[in-house]
C-alpha cells in the first residue's frame, strides 16, 4: 500500500483526483486534493477536495446531499495523480448532470462508445416511445409471458453451444440471452445497480467465508 509520504504534490500542495463511478467506471469529475483534504478523505471515507477559485477545502454532498463514498484511492505510475472509485448518492455535476463530462468534442465515425446502461435506456426507450418495426417494441407489447419464452429458449441455445464446446456460437447465444434477460429486466423495474448491488453483497459474503476458513 502506498503511503501518503510517496505521493508527488505539485508547487502549489495539489494533486488531480480523477473520480470514476464504481458502478459504471463512468468519469465522474476532475477534482483537486491537498494533503489535508485527502487526510480527510481517507479518514471520512467521503470525498474532500481542494478548491482552487475559493482557495479552501470542500466536501463533496455538504451542500447538494450527493456524498460520494470512496471505494479505494489509486496512484498512477508517477504518483503524481490519483483515481477515485466512488459510490455516490447522486449527480457528481453541479449542473446536475450524472457526471461532470458531458460535452461531446470529437466521435469517431468508425468506432462507437457501447456500455451496459447505454443500452439498458435504448431498450427501455423502445417501452416507453414505441418504434415500429422495433422487435424490442414487440416483446414489449406481447408481454412477460413472451419475454421469458424467449429467455428460455436462449439459455437453452447457450447451453447447446457450450455442450458442443463452440466459443464462437457460445458468445453470440450468451449476447442474445444477456439481451432478452435485459428486457425481462425492464419490463419487471429491476436495474443494473439492483444486480450491481446484489453481486457486490455476495462479493463480501464470499469474501468473510474464506477469511473464516483460512483462520480455521
Amino acid at each position: 500500500m502506498l503511503h501518503i509520504e510517496e505521493l508527488k504534490f505539485d508547487e502549489k500542495g495539489l494533486i488531480p483526483a480523477i473520480v470514476v463511478d464504481a458502478e459504471t467506471k463512468k468519469v465522474l469529475t476532475l477534482a483537486y486534493m491537498n494533503r489535508e483534504s485527502l487526510e480527510i478523505s481517507m479518514k471520512e471515507g467521503k470525498t474532500c477536495f481542494f478548491s482552487r477559485s475559493r482557495q479552501a477545502l470542500w466536501h463533496k454532498g455538504e451542500t447538494s446531499g450527493n456524498y460520494q463514498h470512496i471505494v479505494s484511492i489509486t496512484a498512477d505510475c508517477d504518483n503524481d495523480a490519483l483515481t477515485v472509485v466512488v459510490e455516490k448518492d447522486g449527480p457528481a455535476c453541479h449542473t446536475g448532470s450524472d457526471s461532470c463530462f458531458t460535452k461531446p468534442v470529437y466521435e469517431s465515425e468508425d468506432r462507437h462508445e457501447f456500455s451496459l446502461d447505454g443500452l439498458m435506456q435504448l431498450i427501455e426507450g423502445r417501452k416507453t416511445e414505441k418504434k415500429e418495426g422495433s422487435y424490442t417494441t414487440y416483446l414489449f407489447e406481447k408481454g412477460l409471458d413472451k419475454i421469458l419464452k424467449k429467455v428460455g429458449e436462449e439459455s437453452t441455445e447457450v447451453i447447446i453451444a457450450a455442450k458442443d464446446n463452440d466459443k464462437k456460437e457460445a458468445i453470440y447465444e450468451i449476447a442474445d440471452l444477456t439481451y432478452h434477460v435485459m428486457v425481462m429486466m425492464i419490463e419487471m423495474g429491476i436495474s443494473l445497480t439492483d444486480i450491481h448491488r446484489e453481486l457486490a453483497s455476495r462479493h463480501v459474503i464470499d469474501h468473510k467465508v474464506k477469511q473464516e476458513k483460512m483462520t480455521k
